[in-house]
């Protein structure tokens, strides 16, 4: 794509017409308490600075609030800051495709200029790290954002800031409901409905108030509706099975006849949302549901979970009439259900059921290499060793650590609850098992974080670890969810490596 070349229009940034619009626009912002200056500084002065001169960097670099343009001007810029880079490049895609890609400059800013760019949801990447942006006829933005917080540190300024950053205040406020739910899935279906349902009220509120005030377009509103709507749609359809996973108590036949009439709402072959994540989250859910009613009903062996996954593929080429859309969960079910099975023969089974839907030929590879890379975690065989970083700083290899049964757990800042549950458990477990040691991994990125983290907790730091290289444990491990757990043998083998520690039956895993 063609960039557009912003230096013709330097003598429009600065005329005073743009000038005035401009400060028009940051003074509406702040005084509509857009900006929450409170939780976005952490009460620094430095960052407040940072933001000030990030509202400079807007004047300079877009014509943020000008209401004038063609019908068939399609220009549109986007441009920032990123405090603390995970690395030196700032993608922009459009449905996993990149549009365009740039090298931050010196002072980690960049700037894209597009001499058209259709109205819709785009995505923008920092690797790992990724949020969505969503761009109307002509919206110019600017984004600041700290890599290190970085969904909580995200602002949007120039025109389309605000419904950008209302839409990324409702991410969040999905995030903590996450957390704020974790317990609810252990309640009766009345004490569940009624939690469920008051989140929901809270947000369509919210959302009605926002809309009034913000008059966003129809094709914005179509992804806010999405977001609040399927959030509220996954969790119904993960209550059943999540409930009888924790609690070994089947709640199906308790449920209401029209417990499921909200998939009445539901098109499954609606291509703007196929890569949307509230989208794909709920699918899985859904599939998980349609699968396992029959298989939940009694000790699923790994002959069991093989013909259960086969069922979910075989119901994906059912349901998906686009193969855009069906490729994409296949490839889901793929992945995670290779994570579950080592059985090799098994594998191999799934794997010809998945390649008779399959016409992805770009990910049959890379399915290919999680399976290879699941095989080395087999029960018996050594774990892979991986060096970790204690709480004095001191590097040590985690194999030279294992010298009795030992329990890996996983957690990260970024999902509160289950760090908290985690811990929790363990605790209730160490009594239970004293000749089982439990070791605790971080994941983050920032190792001084996750010290003050192991102090605000009182965590015992001779038992807590961090991960001084994710990427590569992730890849030699195999780790795709933050609930995974593995059991070692005290001689250093794997007696299982793909467990969860809210299971029901994980104490049965451990004598």
């Amino acid at each position: 794509m063609q960039k557009y070349n912003k230096n013709a229009d330097l003598q429009l940034f600065l005329s005073p017409q743009f000038l005035t619009n401009f400060f028009n626009c940051i003074l509406t912002a702040i005084l509509a308490n857009n900006y929450n200056f409170v939780q976005i500084t952490d009460n620094s002065t430095m960052r407040r600075l940072t933001l000030v001169f990030f509202f400079l960097t807007c004047l300079l670099s877009l014509t943020g609030c000008q209401n004038k343009f063609d019908a068939q001007d399609y220009k549109a810029y986007f441009g920032g800051e990123i405090l603390n880079p995970n690395n030196r490049y700032i993608v922009f895609l459009k449905d996993n495709v990149v549009i365009d890609s740039m090298l931050l400059d010196e002072k980690n800013r960049f700037f894209f200029a597009f001499d058209s760019l259709a109205p819709g949801m785009y995505t923008f990447k920092n690797e790992p790290e990724f949020q969505n942006v969503y761009f109307d006829k002509n919206d110019s933005i600017m984004v600041n954002m700290n890599a290190k917080k970085f969904d909580h540190s995200i602002v949007f300024c120039g025109r389309g800031d605000l419904k950008n950053n209302f839409l990324m205040d409702l991410y969040l406020k999905n995030e903590e409901d996450k957390n704020e739910m974790f317990y609810a899935y252990d309640k009766d279906i009345k004490e569940f409905k009624h939690a469920l349902d008051s989140t929901y009220d809270t947000k369509l509120d919210y959302y009605k108030n926002r809309k009034e005030v913000i008059q966003w377009s129809e094709g914005f509103d179509f992804y806010v509706k999405t977001l609040i709507n399927y959030n509220y749609y996954t969790k119904l359809e993960l209550y059943p099975y999540i409930h009888q996973r924790r609690t070994a108590q089947d709640v199906k036949p308790k449920l209401p006849k029209n417990y499921y009439d909200f998939r009445k709402n539901i098109n499954l072959n609606d291509e703007r949302i196929i890569n949307y994540q509230p989208f794909s989250t709920y699918l899985t859910a859904m599939l998980n549901n349609l699968a396992y009613k029959d298989c939940m009903d009694e000790d699923v062996n790994t002959d069991k979970a093989l013909e259960c996954n086969i069922v979910k593929l075989e119901l994906t080429n059912k349901l998906f009439n686009t193969d855009k859309i069906k490729n994409s969960i296949l490839n889901n079910i793929a992945f995670m259900y290779l994570l579950e099975d080592q059985n090799l023969l098994n594998n191999e089974k799934f794997l010809k059921a998945y390649f008779k839907y399959s016409t992805d030929n770009s990910k049959h590879n890379e399915i290919l290499k999680i399976s290879k890379a699941a095989q080395k975690l087999k029960p018996n065989t050594p774990l892979p060793d991986e060096i970790l970083i204690d709480y004095t700083g001191e590097k040590q290899s985690l194999r030279s650590m294992i010298n009795k049964q030992t329990v890996l757990f996983f957690w990260s800042k970024k999902s509160l609850a289950h760090f908290e549950s985690a811990h929790i458990k363990v605790e209730e477990l160490k009594k239970k098992f004293p000749n089982t040691q439990f070791f605790s991994i971080n994941i983050d990125d920032d190792y001084r974080e996750w010290q003050r983290t192991l102090n605000d907790y009182n965590l015992d730091p001779t038992v807590e670890f961090h991960a001084t290289n994710y990427k590569n444990s992730k890849e030699k491990w195999v780790i795709t969810k933050i609930q995974r757990t593995m059991i070692i043998n005290a001689d250093g083998t794997i007696k299982n490596a793909f467990v969860n520690l809210f299971d029901s039956n994980f104490i049965q895993l451990l004598p």
